[in-house]
């Protein structure tokens, strides 16, 4: 890597961290806020959540358009600068109109925040370099979300609504620093879309080229299965079957979302080691035991005969788990859907792949929610067999994948070896 590129993907993690940390101000204290603070009542609150899947469901598809044409520094730009009105606006209304209209600003910045910077780290990464960059990227955003949400905590009073306030003050004044951030950011020339050989300036050629890929086909329906079973479950389905099922109380809720964080802040670079000279595909399969692992110690602590303190170090256990899995998965996935993509077309990849997570990330909810509440076995049994079923895809992936994509330390190991080979991978055929 490049002095120049060096200098960018640092930045970049420091944007990365910026804005994780000023999110944690605000993510989890957001339905206490509209619900209660504001008074506007459960069903509001529940309109924000949704506002905030709806938004980035219509922006993504634009958003990767836009990334290709003109780059990921602009859109990013233009996306903090959303964010940012979304989160002052949101800690100053007082009505649901203003209210839900804030919440969309700031669901449809932070959803393009996404692709825009993952591909900013392929513009600025190698091959070789890449899946290291990702893993320092989940790193970054899991400290700052920690760190910013413990502070929230110590700031915040019900009672107060000018507290919340200076919470939505300081996450939009984050992204506004960010974006002072990024300013400085010189990217590295990456072809466009109309500057790639061979390819016609039409960004829906774009997406059926993508849809024509078998590959990213299957990485995207694995990516939906990843988030709907882990994800998606986390603040929904899973804490209601602990607080119904196991008896968790609220206090220990937090200490398993503490775990999951610590696991993940402590094995991130531990994992890597271990997953950078391994085939991908394994890697995700291995994942879908863990977590088919951890769900099965979630049955036990919900539908077993132990006492109150066992169920509780098994729910926190169940997180931890889920933790590492994560860690697993930061210097894979994301690695996998840019090494699949044209030149020229990281953008476009990166927006499907947020687009298919965006979509587990409403559904998950919606289903998980009211199973975990009240089937408690029905649901661990369903979403066991879900991890499970990400081990099948990812091996059925792995077949679809060049021998490149899927262990990149081929590709390093050739040039050393000086065969010629390139480090970056070919876009897999359909």
């Amino acid at each position: 890597m490049t002095r120049a590129m060096g200098a960018a993907m640092r930045r970049i993690h420091v944007g990365n961290a910026l804005s994780a940390f000023g999110l944690g101000f605000t993510v989890p204290y957001l339905y206490v806020y509209v619900a209660q603070v504001r008074a506007l009542g459960a069903v509001t609150a529940g309109l924000v959540l949704a506002v905030f899947a709806m938004a980035a469901l219509v922006v993504l598809p634009f958003a990767g358009r836009a990334i290709v044409r003109r780059g990921p520094l602009p859109v990013l730009l233009a996306a903090l600068v959303t964010a940012a009105l979304g989160a002052l606006s949101l800690g100053l209304a007082g009505s649901a109109t203003t209210v839900l209209l804030s919440a969309a600003a700031l669901g449809a910045g932070q959803a393009v925040m996404q692709p825009a910077l993952a591909t900013m780290i392929v513009d600025c990464s190698t091959a070789r370099t890449r899946s290291r960059a990702f893993a320092t990227q989940f790193f970054l955003q899991n400290l700052g979300l920690g760190v910013g949400g413990l502070i929230g905590g110590h700031l915040v009073d019900t009672t107060r609504v000018s507290s919340f306030t200076l919470l939505f003050a300081i996450e939009a004044a984050m992204f506004l620093v960010l974006v002072v951030v990024m300013v400085t950011v010189r990217m590295p020339h990456s072809p466009r879309i109309a500057e790639v050989p061979g390819r016609s300036g039409s960004v829906r050629g774009g997406w059926r080229q993508l849809l024509g890929n078998r590959a990213m086909v299957q990485l995207c329906v694995l990516g939906f299965v990843l988030f709907f079973a882990c994800y998606g479950q986390f603040e929904s389905g899973l804490s209601a079957y602990g607080v119904e099922a196991a008896g968790i109380s609220t206090s220990a809720l937090g200490s398993a979302l503490a775990a999951n964080t610590a696991v993940i802040v402590v094995a991130q670079f531990a994992v890597l080691r271990f997953v950078e000279r391994r085939r991908r595909s394994r890697v995700i399969a291995s994942v879908g035991l863990i977590w088919a692992l951890a769900w099965g110690v979630a049955g036990c602590a919900g539908l077993g005969h132990g006492s109150r303190e066992m169920a509780t170090a098994a729910f926190i256990s169940t997180y931890a788990l889920f933790g590492l899995g994560e860690a697993m998965l930061s210097p894979t996935v994301a690695p996998l859907v840019a090494d699949l993509a044209p030149a020229g077309m990281a953008g476009q990849y990166n927006s499907a792949f947020a687009l298919v997570k965006q979509l587990a990330l409403a559904v998950g909810p919606a289903v998980g929610g009211p199973m975990g509440a009240s089937l408690h076995a029905p649901y661990i049994v369903t979403f066991l067999l879900f991890s499970l079923g990400i081990s099948v895809l990812a091996l059925r992936l792995g077949r679809h994948l060049t021998d490149v994509q899927d262990k990149p330390a081929l590709a390093n190991s050739r040039v050393v070896a000086g065969s010629g080979a390139s480090a970056e991978p070919m876009a897999a055929q359909a």
